[in-house]
């Protein structure tokens, strides 16, 4: 059963909210700030788009859930970030292929498993020719059944397989920085769309943002 988001944030039931940005995603700020026009889908109050705000030109933050929309919208503002009620897998057409960056944080973790591969075609649908897909993933949720969810977790090999047909893999790597009872169950990754069939080649992640690294 697909889970009510709106529910959750009407009942203040959101363990997801950390209060905070993902440690990873400061981290990889500081050492390598984001530029252009960003975009977070389910964006929740907004942790992650302030964090990229502070170094972005504009960020927009996207969720299905009104209430954390609204919410979003009260928190005092950084830089050029906004927030909008809007689904990934039907944006806006004045959304799509309008963004340098997407980071992804809380999105695909919790979308149904065969949903993914939508996934890939929205991102990939919403950034411009040789944008970036930055995102941080949940290799393990800590589940006794790994269809209990979500979140869900997912390998470095599905990754690979959802991803390569659009994307080229540009760093990856094991945050040395994450939330409480998450440390070694998450996954960084950088991918820069692929146009006309070329890919990029991989870059080597800087030392201050990632503990490991593979490819690079």
């Amino acid at each position: 059963m697909p889970t009510d988001w709106e529910s959750n944030y009407q009942k203040h039931d959101t363990p997801w909210d950390k209060g905070a940005p993902s440690p990873g995603l400061v981290d990889f700020l500081t050492a390598d700030p984001v530029r252009g026009r960003v975009l977070v889908p389910g964006c929740g109050l907004g942790h992650d788009v302030r964090a990229l705000a502070a170094t972005a030109d504009e960020v927009v933050g996207i969720d299905i859930a009104p209430s954390a929309v609204k919410a979003a919208r009260t928190i005092s503002s950084v830089g050029g970030e906004s927030y909008e009620l809007a689904d990934l897998f039907a944006l806006p057409p004045r959304l799509r292929g309008s963004f340098d960056w997407i980071w992804e944080h809380t999105c695909f973790c919790a979308i149904d498993r065969e949903m993914r591969a939508a996934y890939v075609a929205a991102v990939a649908g919403a950034l411009r020719p040789g944008g970036h897909l930055l995102a941080v993933f949940y290799l393990d949720p800590g589940h006794d059944d790994p269809n209990d969810g979500p979140p869900f977790g997912v390998s470095p090999a599905e990754l690979d397989e959802l991803f390569s047909p659009r994307f080229t893999l540009l760093r990856e790597w094991l945050p040395q920085r994450a939330y409480p009872g998450r440390e070694g169950r998450e996954w960084m990754r950088l991918h820069a769309l692929t146009t006309d069939g070329k890919k990029k080649p991989p870059l080597c992640v800087s030392g201050a943002a990632a503990g490991e690294k593979i490819g690079g």
